[in-house]
């Protein structure tokens, strides 16, 4: 049984655990190096890890999360056991219910022998996959889902059965070893993997799945093990490193180096050299690297990629180019990073403490570090900041700082000297300045702006490489944010946000952004923020109609338009109108009746926020592909129409005079009608539905029968 199936039926065990207090908590304990666990990555199970605990400051945290039951995946073992601080790592769950258990797995078998007199430790031992069981694991990797079965007897399936056998029953060594052969489906690449001995080792099998990798990817894969264990991989900020470092090359004029970078991540995910880990609190991806899989990233990479962690005290290897740092601790740790010639990345997780003395030292640090390409700083507590010049560094191309909205950051004069620069961000940095007052530099070379303050500094209209333009652009009568400024920027690609779109004087100038050229972008948020008494409804209606965007987009937000109609292409009268919208958000919206949602037939979430119509739409019914229905402060709207059968989750909050609902529609899973004082009943429940609210109703006279489907009921 591999561990994420003893993981799948902890779940499993989970689920018929009625009492409230019994949680299962899922532990994985990262390492520094074997035997230094650091941290506990702590999760339910219904969840992906959300809060990293094992540290003094976290052990009420700990204390507070064991209610009944805590598992520990991925234990091991050092040879000194003095190292390994097992009372301070054990001693939070002390704290548990008499007769609570630990459940921990590890790979050897010595990482619960020094656990201590006072501990009681039974071991059982989790037996291989059944020789079946796994040869099926495996063909599915090899052969794909439908041919796994289906393709016995067949030449393929014999010399796949053979490669299986040298596997030894690794769940890993399945994956990524499936996954090479499933891209080369040709009997003699079968053949000459099924004589390599290579195989017969797990770590042999991870290898030569690497080998099978181009030198690109390669390069990229080994640049991981300079993170640590445990690190979150988000493929939005790996691939503008790679980017950065010069590991991304393409044959394609056509193709840009990010979605060059972005077939590189894929295939590692292919091949399960990353795994997918679920999503960040922000709603991102984030992918995870296999322990085995950090061990083969460190032997290849060597002393090129090197990371240091708490508590951390020896020496920097000279050679090292790649140098993670998790908490700077000043003056004696800068001296060795000095010597770091060769040194091309510097990411410094978080940096505490920070004295005019520290700036001085690490200054000339960065002076002195030519080679540098990636410079990526974090600021923790500190209310001042100045820029440390990068400028004495020719290639540097990603600058990242990280400080605090609160903090002001003037840039020197040099900065405009950046030539090279690819990626900037400066944080949640709202003051941001360049000294002698200058503006509108040119930095030709840019892709990635992570910060609106930057956009008032530098002529975003020259850079026309510009692939994400911050959190957000908002139109404005300041330099460099006129709306035209947009208009040759037709690398832009998946979300545009432009906030202040009431400053735009009409249909004209909003033809200058040419946003429909921009057919890279898939989602775009447009946002007025006027009154009703301020606005002119008719101008809002020739700059929204001059905003068209992309006919592929995919997601739509308006917020605050008080336009009296909606535009041409939002209704299907321009281009055939937005058919492959799939989220659709309109908040705000004063004026009008609500638009003709009917063109958009690949629409699956609508969401209506504090809109002001009386009614929807009667043709709503034919939303054939409409998975979610939500709305929100709609005061006006008393009742709904027919809703399409396609529904599975109906979300009503705040709409204080509507009094009924329609029919629901049998796909319906989840009903959520809250704080809707005049709803007077509900109509009759579908058998699907898992989920009903009913939060804050009081005149709902009697609830309808509850279904055995319910799984949640809240009132």
């Amino acid at each position: 049984m591999s561990k994420k199936q003893l993981k799948r039926s902890l779940e499993k065990i989970e689920k018929v655990i009625n009492e409230a207090h019994q949680i299962l908590e899922w532990l994985n304990l990262p390492t520094v190096n074997k035997g230094q666990p650091s941290a506990a990555n702590a999760c339910t199970t219904a969840t992906s890890p959300v809060k990293v605990i094992g540290r003094d400051e976290d052990r009420d945290k700990i204390i507070e999360m064991l209610h009944e039951n805590a598992s520990h995946d991925d234990v091991w073992c050092n040879k000194d056991v003095g190292e390994q601080n097992l009372p301070q790592l054990l001693s939070p769950f002390k704290i548990g219910k008499r007769g609570s258990k630990i459940l921990a797995t590890s790979r050897n078998v010595d990482a619960f022998s020094d656990l201590g007199p006072d501990v009681g430790c039974a071991n059982f031992p989790i037996s291989d996959l059944d020789d079946s069981i796994f040869l099926e694991l495996f063909m599915y990797y090899a052969l794909g889902d439908g041919n796994a079965n289906n393709g016995a007897g067949s030449t393929l399936w014999n010399i796949g059965a053979h490669i299986a056998e040298k596997l030894k029953r690794s769940p890993l060594a399945a994956s990524t070893v499936g996954g090479q052969l499933r891209k080369r489906k040709n009997v003699e690449f079968w053949r000459r993997a099924r004589d390599r001995d290579l195989l017969n080792e797990t770590m042999g099998a991870l290898s030569w799945s690497y080998q099978h990798l181009n030198e690109q990817i390669r390069q990229c894969f080994a640049y991981c093990s300079m993170f640590p264990r445990g690190h979150h991989f988000r493929p939005n900020v790996l691939l503008k490193l790679w980017v950065a470092e010069g590991f991304i090359r393409s044959t394609n004029a056509g193709k840009e180096m990010e979605d060059v970078g972005q077939d590189y991540f894929d295939e590692l995910v292919s091949i399960s050299f990353l795994q997918y880990g679920g999503k960040e609190s922000c709603g991102e991806d984030y992918y995870l690297m296999h322990d085995l899989m950090y061990d083969l990233a460190e032997r290849i990479a060597g002393h090129d990629c090197f990371r240091i962690e708490d508590g951390w005290t020896g020496e920097i290897p000279p050679g090292v180019r790649h140098l993670f740092i998790d908490t700077y601790n000043g003056e004696k740790l800068a001296m060795k990073i000095f010597q770091l010639e060769n040194l091309r990345t510097l990411i410094i997780k978080v940096i505490k403490l920070w004295t005019p003395r520290d700036e001085e030292v690490f200054k000339n640090i960065i002076m002195r570090l030519q080679k540098l390409r990636v410079l990526n700083v974090t600021f923790g507590l500190t209310w001042h900041v100045n820029f440390l010049e990068p400028i004495g560094v020719k290639h540097i191309c990603h600058l990242t700082y990280r400080i605090g909205k609160s903090h002001g950051l003037i840039l020197p004069r040099t900065f405009k000297k950046l030539h090279h620069i690819q990626t900037l961000d400066f944080g949640n940095c709202k003051r941001l300045s360049l000294s002698k007052d200058e503006v509108g530099i040119n930095l030709v070379s840019l892709r990635h702006v992570g910060n609106a303050s930057i956009l008032k500094l530098v002529n975003i209209a020259r850079s026309t490489s510009l692939q994400e333009l911050g959190p957000y652009f908002t139109v404005s009568k300041e330099r460099g944010c006129n709306i035209k400024h947009l208009r040759d920027l037709n690398q832009l690609c998946g979300r545009l946000r432009i906030r202040g779109v009431e400053n735009v004087k009409g249909s004209e100038e909003a033809l200058e952004a040419k946003l429909a050229d921009k057919e890279r972008l898939t989602e775009l948020e447009l946002c007025w923020d006027c009154d009703q008494e301020s606005c002119n409804p008719e101008v809002e209606v020739e700059v929204l109609e001059g905003l068209c965007p992309p006919k592929d987009l995919e997601k739509l937000e308006l917020g605050g338009y008080n336009g009296a109609r909606y535009p041409n292409w939002m209704v299907g009268r321009q281009n055939g109108g937005l058919k492959c919208l799939q989220v659709l958000k309109l908040w705000k919206c004063s004026l009008g009746p609500a638009p003709v949602f009917e063109v958009f037939t690949l629409l699956r979430f609508l969401s209506l926020s504090a809109c002001i119509w009386v009614a929807l739409p009667d043709n709503m019914v034919r939303l054939k592909s409409l998975v979610e229905l939500s709305m929100e402060l709609c005061q006006n709207i008393q009742s709904l129409p027919a809703l399409p059968h396609s529904l599975k989750k109906l979300s009503i909050k705040y709409c204080k005079n509507i009094r009924s609902l329609p029919v629901l529609p049998q796909l319906l899973e989840e009903l959520s009608i809250d704080y809707c004082p005049n709803i007077q009943s509900l109509p009759v429940l579908p058998q699907a539905l898992t989920k009903l609210s009913t939060v804050d109703c009081p005149n709902i006279q009697s609830p309808p029968e509850l279904l055995r489907s319910l799984e949640e009921f809240e009132v």
